[in-house]
């Protein structure tokens, strides 16, 4: 059987949908899971144990056989740790048939085999009675079907039909309940992910469009590692908000609802983000919770349990909105079957319409860009870089063309003098954004939208002109590693014959940069397990190493690195460079070489970025934004993801420099894509 699998294709800025085989999907889906994270969560391990024992004994103390349904079993360790506790019998439930597979071979290793059936069906498929997949209803019902939203895999509709359906009236849950907290900020770091700034151009300001000020933005969840944004990234406008808690041991509704909380503002300022997490009561009483609360809500930050597979939650209001210290307020959440949305209202009245009203995007830039795409086109810091980079090469004469998607900087060129400017807009979304942009700022004769592609364009398309200045940022929507922003260099390949003698190339080169690092705590969603909880799951490890090596599986992968602090152990080292002044070669670019570890530590796997030289002496970085200190401390650019090699195996460096990493990395310019391998001369 074939699957159809999308591939950022960087010759072409398109993703292809291309033909692979069943097992291609099989295996993506296993490397790039986060078992592997929940299995080296201890806190997540240890509390549901916990929980689970408790459970196990409230029911014996009742006199009654101890059934168990487990929900979402994966590796099977829940359930294993019920029959430990004492159940008589348990039903582990797993719909992705590679895991009940692995559930299966794990209980079995265990010697659990007499005492837990693996059902691979989706629970609301489950049958009880004689002829069914369970035979009786549980009383003890185990699940965990969480995510960072904490209902956004579905967790309401499986709880509301398993206590229709699946377990006994009064069962016990764990988790026995959630709650949801919330806190309203002020942040102009997070909101600028949300909203665009205007832009000082020497004399002229550009300015967002109303539609795109106005819009209440995309609704989805902006799920991120909270802990690596300092409280001084924020002011709180109100105090941290129990918003609602759902007992699942009680018949749960998956029907939409609201719930507000009402406080004082505690200090005056713009009400616009609201931080969110969630918390575990394992057990009726409360006294073993599972906190996702950010490490600097910890007095001790040593006690934060890290984990990736839970994060934290920020949402952005529908409109910012002016606060004054004292006044009255009420937030108010809203949800659905998968996911929430947050609402601020004044005074004692809570509009309960304008609430449950989920938020989408109408002005159509929230899905055109990335929230780190807002980040990044609101960086003053970066855009004076290109403001001063195109006032460097502009004249009255210059004809330019952009390539990029969704970029201000045709608009740039314009407002610095250009003679005509041109843009390649090959999304229609896109276009239709940047369009309301020039209308908003009065430029709609200053910049022509061409909505073809590079190769496509003739002469006539540009008025008979030639280009004097073909620029990019380079950003294009598809893009997910770092090298895939190249597209921009077969653009300016295709473009070649429409280009002035002695045109300028902006950016005129990349650098692909390499660096090894020692993780903080990354290295564990790709370290094996081994026993968990004093069980052996090392089947599941097994399963993961085989899909890592298949295929693309053991490639970089992205990832803001910004969320994930690392160590170097290496000096920054540039490995290729890609000359944007000539075409793309047609022989594969090979770079090979040795780099010292010189940091002491155990080196997990490398980084990798992109950094564009707009001019000689303009430079901009998508990797590291300072220098590495003396401790190895490395600063991220928190707008693109870099690329992350992980080593099969950490190597350990003593960090005097004997031994060295040899690297190879390869770039196919016929499909453009990178590829790399990596060794350890020892001394």
């Amino acid at each position: 059987m074939k699957t159809f699998c999308g591939r950022a294709n960087p010759t072409t800025g398109a993703l292809d949908w291309v033909e692979e085989s069943e097992e291609y999907d099989y295996h993506q889906e296993i490397a790039r899971s986060c078992y592997a994270d929940m299995l080296h969560d201890r806190d997540r391990n240890e509390k549901y144990y916990q929980g689970i024992r408790a459970a196990v004994s409230r029911v014996k103390a009742r006199g009654e056989r101890v059934i168990v349904l487990d929900i979402g079993t994966g590796t099977g360790l829940l359930s294993m740790m019920a029959v430990t506790a004492g159940a008589d019998f348990c039903y582990a439930v797993e719909v992705f048939k590679p895991m009940a597979r692995a559930a299966t071979c794990i209980i079995k290793k265990n010697g659990f085999s007499d005492k837990i059936k693996v059902i691979n069906k989706h629970s609301t498929e489950v049958t009880v009675g004689p002829d069914g997949d369970m035979q009786e209803r549980a009383n003890i019902l185990v699940t965990e079907l969480f995510d960072t939203e904490l209902i956004g895999e579905g967790a309401l509709p499986s709880y509301e039909h398993a206590h229709l359906h699946l377990v006994q009236v009064g069962c016990e849950a764990v988790p026995h309940r959630a709650t949801i907290y919330a806190q309203l900020v002020e942040s102009e770091q997070l909101w600028s992910w949300a909203q665009i700034r205007s832009v000082q151009v020497d004399d002229r300001t550009l300015v967002p469009p109303a539609a795109v000020r106005e819009c209440a933005g995309a609704p989805a969840v902006c799920d991120i590692q909270l802990s690596q944004v300092p409280p001084s990234a924020f002011t709180p406008i109100g105090p941290l908000c129990s918003m609602f808690s759902v007992d699942f041991s009680r018949p749960v509704s998956s029907a939409p609802r609201s719930y507000s909380c009402r406080f004082v503002a505690k200090g005056g300022g713009r009400a616009q983000v609201v931080l969110s997490w969630w918390d575990l009561d394992m057990d009726p009483s409360g006294s073993i919770v599972c906190s996702m609360a950010p490490r600097w809500t910890y007095s001790d930050p040593r006690e934060y349990p890290w984990r990736d597979h839970w994060m934290q939650s920020v949402y952005f209001l529908p409109a910012e909105r002016s606060v004054c210290e004292g006044e009255e307020l009420s937030l108010s959440v809203s949800h659905d079957d998968y996911s929430l949305w947050y609402n601020l209202s004044k005074g004692h009245q809570t509009d309960v319409e304008e609430s449950f009203c989920r938020p989408c995007c109408t002005c159509q830039a929230h899905l055109v860009w990335t929230r780190p795409r807002f980040g990044e086109l609101n960086d003053w810091q970066r855009t004076e870089s290109y403001l001063s980079a195109l006032r460097s090469v502009l004249g009255k004469d210059s004809v330019c063309l952009a390539v990029s998607d969704g970029s201000l900087l045709p608009m740039f060129a314009h407002l610095l003098g250009a003679k005509k400017v041109f843009s390649l807009e090959n999304s229609g979304m896109s276009k239709r954004v940047i369009e309301q942009f020039l209308e908003a700022n009065s430029l709609k004769n200053g910049v022509q939208l061409l909505a073809i592609r590079a190769e496509q364009l003739t002469s006539a398309d540009l008025e008979g002109e030639q280009i004097s200045v073909l620029m990019g940022e380079p950003y294009f929507s598809t893009s997910l590693l770092p090298w895939h922003s190249l597209f921009f260099w077969y653009c300016r390949t295709a473009l070649a014959r429409l280009l002035r003698p002695g045109a300028t190339i902006l950016p005129s080169s990349a650098t692909l940069y390499l660096l090894g690092v020692e993780f903080q705590d990354l290295w564990r969603i790709r370290a094996p397990c081994g026993t968990c909880e004093g069980f052996d799951v090392s089947p599941m490890d097994e399963m993961v190493q085989q899909s890592l090596d298949f295929r693309e599986s053991r490639e970089a992968e992205p990832h803001h690195l910004w969320e994930y602090p690392c160590r170097a152990l290496t000096k920054p080292h540039p490995v290729m460079t890609f000359d944007f002044q000539q075409c793309v070669p047609e022989q594969p670019m090979n770079s090979q070489g040795t780099l010292p570890l010189i940091g002491r530590g155990r080196c997990h796997g490398f980084a990798l970025w992109m950094e564009y030289n707009l001019t000689n002496d303009i430079s901009i970085s998508m990797g590291l934004t300072k220098p590495v200190n003396e401790e190895g401390e490395c600063v991220w650019s928190p707008h693109r993801k870099q690329g992350v090699y992980f080593l099969q195996t950490p190597w350990e460096s003593s960090g005097d420099g004997r031994t060295a990493v040899s690297y190879n990395l390869t770039f196919d310019t016929s499909i453009g894509d990178v590829k790399m391998d990596f060794s350890v001369t020892q001394p």
